[in-house]
C-alpha cells in the first residue's frame, strides 16, 4: 500500500488545528458505533459512495490513532513484522536503551545481530510487553487479595 504524499508528512510533524479537529470529530463518530460492525460511507467530489465495514477491532485501532492525532501528537505506524533498532524498541517500552540491552542480553527478548547491531522483531517485543503486563496485573491482583485479607 502506498501512502499518499500529503499523509506521509503527518508522522514527521505535529497535526494542524484543522487535522486535530477533524480527528476528534471522526473519533467520536467511530466510537459511537465501536461495539459492533459499522458501515462507514464516504462520498467523493463526484458524489460516488464507497462503503467500508469497520469491525470492532478496526474501530478500536482507528479510535486510538485518532485520539493521538486529536491531542496533537505526531504518530508513526509500524508493521508488526518489522525489525526494530534497540532505540526504537526502548521507545516503545518506554525504557532507556541501556536497560533494553540488559533485557536482550538476559534473554528476556529475542534479538538477532546484523553486523554489530541488535535488531528486535516487533512481534517479539510486543510479546514481551504482553508478558510483562500480565505479570504486573497478576502482582496487582495478589496485592489486592492480601489487602482484602487484612481488612
Amino acid at each position: 500500500m502506498t501512502i499518499p504524499a500529503f499523509a506521509q508528512d503527518l508522522g514527521c510533524r505535529l497535526p494542524s488545528d484543522f487535522e486535530r479537529a477533524s480527528a476528534n470529530q471522526l473519533r467520536k463518530i467511530i466510537a459511537t458505533y465501536a461495539n459492533g460492525d459499522a458501515t462507514l460511507r464516504m462520498v467523493d467530489n463526484e458524489k460516488a459512495v464507497t462503503e467500508v465495514t469497520l469491525t470492532p477491532a478496526l474501530s478500536s485501532l482507528l479510535t486510538e490513532l485518532l485520539r493521538h492525532i486529536g491531542r496533537g501528537d505526531a504518530v508513526t505506524l509500524m508493521p508488526v513484522q518489522k525489525m526494530l533498532t534497540t532505540q526504537q524498541a526502548a521507545d516503545i517500552l518506554n525504557v532507556s536503551r541501556p536497560y533494553l540491552v540488559k533485557l536482550l542480553e538476559r534473554g528476556d527478548i529475542e534479538f538477532t545481530l546484523v553486523g554489530r547491531h541488535r535488531r528486535i522483531k516487533a512481534e517479539d517485543l510486543f510479546a514481551y510487553k504482553r508478558r510483562s503486563e500480565e505479570k504486573r496485573q497478576n502482582a496487582l491482583s495478589e496485592l489486592a487479595e492480601l489487602d482484602a485479607e487484612l481488612i
